[in-house]
């Protein structure tokens, strides 16, 4: 589980170093997302970008794990994990924003305005796209992946195109604010934190989808997903469908 004193007093040592600097928000050349839960897992920075194996470099290395901290772009981490793999344990820390507070900030004077909450909340299921571009590394026993959900405050440059400058605009930073959930996938049967529960067999996508309050289309990567590390098994069709039930080692009886 998170700890959130440990999480808060990680937020507050970055924040109040950044402060101290007088970068202002997003000018550090380590984003502050990023930043904050690299302090949160390893507060030494004794262990920190630490050559590992080969040219790679860990963002925490503490002897004995290494830890990387991910804002996305799993796919560029395969040729990593298949080196380090070998010869460390590899934890992934994979913060997923739940509730987001979106403010503008005018590219040339820095003002900031128009703070809202960005209408989408963020799931576990938001972290499937990414979890497919590692697929061939998921079932190695070496591999711990981290799912936070994540309040974030988000900041964004006004310099889009359109009349409000919004479209095809900049993220300049994201701050955490608190975690609200955490989901660590050490085996498979971790997995089963996407299926959602009381589901009847056999199911399409779809219907998978719609018990998790998802939407359908999205959700065939899931299952997909989820039929290649065996927690589901194909069972047969429904017109065009496929219809899937849990795998019988990973039913509870």
């Amino acid at each position: 589980m998170a700890d959130i004193r440990r999480f808060e007093s990680a937020r507050m040592r970055v924040l109040t170093e950044l402060e101290r600097q007088r970068h202002g928000i997003g000018m550090q050349k380590e984003k502050t997302l990023h930043a904050i839960f690299k302090n949160y897992e390893d507060s030494d920075a004794d262990h920190q970008e630490i050559p590992v194996v080969g040219n790679y470099i860990a963002d925490i290395f503490n002897g004995s794990e290494i830890i990387e901290i991910q804002n996305g772009n799993f796919g560029k981490m395969r040729d990593k994990l298949r080196v380090c793999l070998q010869q460390y344990p590899v934890r992934i820390v994979y913060p997923i924003p739940h509730y987001k507070w979106i403010t503008w900030i005018d590219p040339v004077t820095g003002e900031q305005r128009n703070r809202r909450r960005s209408p989408r909340k963020g799931t576990i299921y938001d972290a499937v796209p990414e979890l497919f571009k590692i697929r061939p590394y998921l079932q190695d026993p070496h591999l711990t992946i981290d799912l936070y959900l994540t309040d974030m405050e988000e900041y964004r440059l006004q310099d889009g195109w359109g009349r409000n400058g919004k479209r095809g605009s900049h993220r300049f930073d994201r701050i955490p604010t608190n975690i609200v959930h955490e989901l660590r996938i050490r085996d498979k049967r971790d997995y089963l934190a996407f299926v959602p529960p009381d589901l009847p067999e056999p199911f399409t996508a779809a219907q998978m989808a719609a018990a998790a309050g998802q939407r359908g289309k999205a959700f065939s990567d899931t299952a997909l997903l989820l039929t290649e590390l065996g927690i589901l098994n194909r069972v047969g069709k429904r017109g065009h469908a496929y219809l899937y039930r849990i795998g019988d080692a990973f039913r509870e009886y």
